[in-house]
């Protein structure tokens, strides 16, 4: 991948980190919560449907692959989309994973 820089609008970029700020700092007190046995295996559902992860996940996704999309040429963003391809799914493989490291 060559060397690339990405512009977005100050008010976008904001607002995803917010929102990964949030689901950091959520998941977080959830995993303590859960390593002092006050929060079950149903609290991260809970939290995912309850905070609309999704949604404002897909929409920070959004923000990024617009930018992309608008500023590199197809060949780049055909190279991105091959990258993104080769990601870790749920589900996948048998499940959830299991005895693979997480990705930072």
């Amino acid at each position: 991948m060559h060397a690339a820089e990405i512009r977005l609008p100050l008010a976008e970029v904001v607002a995803v980190l917010q929102d990964l700020n949030e689901f950091v700092v959520s998941l977080d007190r959830i995993g303590s919560r859960q390593a002092s046995g006050t929060a079950d295996e149903r609290t991260v559902g809970e939290f995912v449907a309850d905070w609309d992860v999704a949604r404002r996940l897909a929409r920070a996704r959004r923000v990024i692959s617009v930018a992309l999309d608008e500023q590199l040429s197809e060949e780049a963003n055909a190279e991105i989309d091959a990258l993104c391809e080769r990601g870790r799914f749920y589900g996948e493989g048998g499940g959830r994973g299991v005895g693979v490291e997480p990705r930072e």
